[in-house]
């Protein structure tokens, strides 16, 4: 049975149609990399799963149960059970770096406070952060508050993790700060959704890579498939576009 699952998929804007009939299915542990232009739905699709918008038609199973997003109970669930991390660290700027990743856990799942605290060490300790966990936000550079801002999302034991655009804030110099940070989570065998434009590290890393356009995944496949030997024409312009630069 797959861990995730949606079937036609739609989501809309007011009335922009978004996302139109996406069907995919997911195992535990794969990596899946979401790429395609601007505006074609990979964010979307994210923020649908975790019921930041929910969708207008079709169904998301999560271990064969389907999710009612109009249900706040399920929605809590979801979110359990998913965990995601945007461009934008949204870090609390009053807190330490250690606040903000214990915040979540004793707020949201009642966890006490020591517990929460330690695991929130050995995450941070993981991160590389271990040595900033009295620092606060703005005494950070941009490659550190997105490895917070990570840890923070484990901190609520995800199963799986949605990572949106997480490098395109950044310097160049820190993205394989926050890349090696991704590296440790798919060898953890975390099921991840990872949004990018790296496309170095999205050949290095995923099971699958889902190409988007104009809200449909136009194609799916390996890596090597995808950069390699794309089926589909709107494929091949994209992926030449982008191997050229």
């Amino acid at each position: 049975m797959p861990q995730l699952e949606l079937v036609d998929i739609r989501a809309n804007y007011g009335d922009l149609a978004v996302l139109e009939r996406v069907t995919f299915s997911v195992e535990k542990g794969e990596i899946i990399s979401l790429i395609g232009p601007s505006g074609s739905g990979k964010s979307t699709l994210l923020r649908v799963l975790v019921g930041l918008l929910p969708p207008a038609a079709g169904t998301v199973r999560l271990d064969g149960q389907a999710v009612d997003y109009h249900s706040k109970a399920a929605v809590r669930l979801v979110r359990s059970r998913m965990a995601i991390v945007f461009q934008q660290y949204n870090l609390f700027q009053n807190m330490s770096v250690l606040a903000n990743v214990t915040i979540a856990p004793v707020r949201v799942k009642g966890q006490p406070a020591a517990e929460a605290e330690a695991y929130a060490r050995k995450l941070l300790d993981r991160v590389g952060l271990g040595h900033k966990l009295d620092a606060y936000p703005d005494q950070l550079s941009g490659g550190q508050q997105q490895r917070v801002a990570i840890a923070r999302a484990l901190a609520l034991r995800p199963e799986i993790v949605l990572l949106d655009e997480v490098t395109s804030a950044l310097d160049p110099e820190l993205v394989n700060e926050v890349l090696d940070v991704i590296r440790l989570l798919a060898a953890d065998g975390m099921t991840i959704f990872f949004v990018s434009h790296e496309m170095a590290f999205v050949r290095e890393v995923s099971s699958k890579v889902f190409f988007m356009d104009k809200g449909h995944v136009v194609e799916s496949g390996t890596p090597a498939q995808i950069f390699d030997a794309p089926r589909q024409p709107r494929t091949r312009e994209f992926v030449s576009k982008i191997l050229r630069h």
